[in-house]
């Protein structure tokens, strides 16, 4: 299978390249969805859908903090719907709309009743099954320190153990446990990922669908460099217990957190362990006061960040490309084939993109694209282009493959190369922890 990749852009000129005009885009349906059609035309069409199972799968991290956020943080809205619109005039079977996001999240403030009734209305019209389903296994509030709370048994998830075969076996330690994900129990992470096991709990409904649409939100992140259609498939996997996000520890004493060896960080990352280990206790309040208290006499600079969100992060990006491997090659007993097992197609959501601290706190770029792809590698690689990034510098796509290196690009109705995006790129704000690698190897 050959890869190929699509870019429509929604401005004429510079001066359009800008918040005001291209927000407005969202609201314009007939531009959205005539713009979708015409990107996917050729793949996604009568022949294709009908009578198929289909899952949507959006970026849907975390609800809103500031207004911004509808725009810039998660797939938009109105992205979703023009997108369904298309896909419902093809006559499917059922569709579901689905995502992991954060323990943290409030999935009700996250999905607006104006957003779910438009879903209910159009599910209504087609006469085509419509279900939006959070694919978390629990949840938890950091801000009211509420006991973990399950919302699906692990009967609803698949387990995947890619083994010796994960990309987080070079890195795994013998006797030690240094897989993290920060605000979340380190024992727990003990249990999917150790030397030969390297586990992951994926929602039963990706095997169920026939074909899976990838709905990313471009953005800088703070652990990947930027993050679209390979770290959205991330969020099939249901409980982030299963998912290393990082190393414990400076680089100089066998981690990733940071760079160096400081011993207050230290200490600080082993007493926000004991804090993560009594979430809805009373003492965990003291555990994660002292936590904050020691890293704040580190002294920390940008790439000193207890999340791990600087350029040397050297797990995430395995853990995303270990997912990526589960969802084109896994079979839904938890096996792997040698073939590809699904048709997997991207629609990005690059209107408004993200910028500086993303995932969890970008800033609106007015990228103004979308595109269409059914190679997330060759996706990735343009988006980042655009972004005024070198692919090559970012390891979660140095280490990635496409579908093939001479994939054709389509860019406005005409066929260009990779490297020829590079003209049309606004450069977007790198995450802090990343400014310095940049200028360096610039």
């Amino acid at each position: 299978m050959s890869g190929y990749l699509n870019i429509h852009t929604f401005y004429n000129n510079i001066a359009q390249r800008n918040f005001q005009y291209l927000s407005a885009i969202y609201s314009d349906q007939d531009a959205l969805v005539g713009a979708i059609e015409n990107l996917t035309k050729e793949h996604l069409n009568q022949e294709t859908l009908q009578g198929k199972n289909i899952l949507i799968k959006p970026n849907w991290v975390k609800h809103s903090s500031v207004p911004e956020d509808e725009f810039c943080l998660r797939t938009h809205n109105k992205f979703i719907v023009a997108a369904l619109k298309v896909l419902l005039k093809m006559s499917p079977a059922q569709i579901v709309i689905g995502d992991a996001p954060i323990q943290m999240t409030k999935w009700d403030e996250m999905l607006s009743p104006d957003f779910l009734g438009e879903i209910t209305r159009l599910s209504k019209e087609s006469n085509v099954a419509v279900s939006i389903i959070d694919f978390r296994r629990r949840k938890y509030s950091v801000e009211g320190n509420s006991p973990l709370t399950e919302i699906k048994p692990l009967s609803e998830y698949v387990i995947f153990d890619l083994g010796k075969r994960s990309m987080l076996e070079p890195v795994t330690s013998a006797g030690k446990m240094r897989f993290r994900v920060t605000n979340y129990d380190p024992d727990r992470m003990q249990e999917a990922h150790a030397p030969g096991v390297h586990k992951y709990c994926i929602a039963k409904e990706f095997f169920d669908a026939d074909i899976v649409i990838s709905l990313p939100k471009i953005k800088t992140h703070q652990k990947t460099g930027v993050t679209g259609a390979l770290k959205n498939l991330v969020g099939i996997n249901g409980d982030k217990d299963f998912l290393p996000h990082h190393r414990i520890g400076g680089t100089k004493r066998g981690g990733d957190c940071y760079p160096g060896g400081s011993i207050l960080r230290y200490w600080s990352e082993l007493t926000l362990d004991e804090a993560n280990r009594r979430q809805g206790k009373k003492s965990f309040w003291y555990w994660q006061k002292l936590a904050s208290a020691l890293w704040r006499l580190s002294l920390p600079g940008p790439e000193h960040q207890i999340a791990a969100g600087w350029h040397g992060n050297d797990t995430t990006w395995r853990m995303v490309l270990d997912l990526n491997m589960i969802a084109e090659f896994g079979r839904a007993d938890g096996s792997f084939a040698s073939e590809r097992q699904r048709q997997i197609f991207i629609l990005c959501d690059g209107i408004i993109a993200g910028q500086g601290e993303g995932p969890l706190q970008p800033v609106p770029l007015p990228l103004g694209l979308i595109s269409f792809s059914n190679d997330s590698f060759l996706n990735d690689r343009a988006m980042a282009l655009m972004m005024g990034f070198d692919p090559k510098e970012l390891s979660l796509l140095k280490n990635s493959n496409p579908l093939g290196d001479s994939s054709p690009i389509v860019f406005n109705g005409k066929q260009i190369n990779l490297v020829d995006l590079k003209a049309h790129a606004l450069k977007a704000i790198p995450p802090k922890g990343w400014m310095k690698y940049f200028d360096e190897v610039r």
